[in-house]
């Protein structure tokens, strides 16, 4: 008996010893939830200068979903961090030479992450050109080049977009909408809902989210320390120095035009994806630009 009596105050003061121990756990958790997330929520937001109205309650709410799902998507976040130190410095000077606010570079960040992603549907490129409005845009398609992988020249034709986008609406938020959403599909739906206003607007899931993901990467890459993103710069993929060849001819063989450089095959590919091929058709003098890198291989 007196065995089991010393048993029985030995699993008392277990439990009661457990309870305690989780009880503090989930306090200091709380406690540390608490002071991570309590200034998370910007108290101001634009898109290309346009305010976003963070008073109407189903904005805030949408635009805190992105930056939750933005922020605890560690490795895709962190990932196009990284790859923003390499793709911005294109991008950036081309939209300003084409009068586009700076902010349109998340356009892309949301688009691919960054990278030449292929879509189920048929969209390529860091942009995600469908291929007849990649033509439309003047960008050269086919089996031979695709230029929709160019960043140069895909950032530019999305230039020639967001220009005609702007100039239908009136709005920098709503040609950003309307890249996903279609000019004419954004347009009926202004037309059926008599309003003028992206934040106004009942759309589609993917369109109605689609600002809101701009703003929340926005915010985030802009302020990463803020959430939690300590990236190192020497941890951001560097830019690699290139030179560039101009050609006017056809080559016949990618892989021996490569070793002629002094590089292989995979990188000439790497730096010049446009090229889809392991050959260079070029039957009218056709001027390109191969880049052949410095650094990095």
């Amino acid at each position: 008996m007196e065995l089991i009596k010393k048993v029985g105050i030995i699993s008392s003061v277990i439990f009661v010893s457990g309870l305690f121990v989780f009880a503090t756990t989930d306090d200091a958790k709380d406690k540390i939830t608490k002071e991570s997330v309590s200034d998370y929520f910007p108290v101001k937001l634009d898109f290309a200068g346009e305010e976003t109205p963070l008073k109407i309650a189903d904005v805030k709410e949408r635009l805190d979903r992105e930056l939750l799902v933005n922020t605890y998507a560690h490795a895709s976040t962190i990932l196009v961090i990284k790859r923003a130190n390499r793709a911005f410095p294109v991008i950036e000077p081309i939209l300003k030479r084409n009068g586009i606010p700076d902010d349109f570079k998340y356009l892309a960040v949301i688009e691919s992450g960054l990278v030449n992603a292929v879509s189920p549907a048929g969209a390529r490129g860091v942009w995600q050109f469908m291929p007849d409005t990649a033509k439309e845009r003047g960008m050269e398609v086919n089996d031979n080049i695709d230029q929709r992988y160019d960043l140069v020249k895909s950032t530019e034709a999305a230039c020639r977009y967001f220009l005609s986008a702007k100039a239908k609406f009136g709005s920098w938020t709503l040609a950003a909408a309307s890249y996903n959403g279609g000019m004419s599909g954004v347009n009926k739906q202004i037309e059926i809902q008599k309003v003028s206003n992206y934040y106004d607007l009942l759309l589609t899931e993917e369109t109605y989210r689609y600002v809101f993901r701009i703003l929340a990467l926005k915010e985030i890459m802009k302020n990463p320390v803020k959430y939690e993103f300590n990236i190192l710069s020497g941890d951001r993929y560097e830019i690699l120095p290139t030179r560039k060849i101009d050609i006017d001819s056809s080559i016949t063989d990618l892989a021996q035009f490569a070793k002629g450089q002094g590089i292989n095959y995979k990188i000439l590919k790497i730096h010049n994806p446009w090229l889809r091929e392991n050959k260079l058709i070029n039957d009218t003098g056709k001027k390109y630009q191969i880049e052949i890198p410095l650094k990095g291989y």
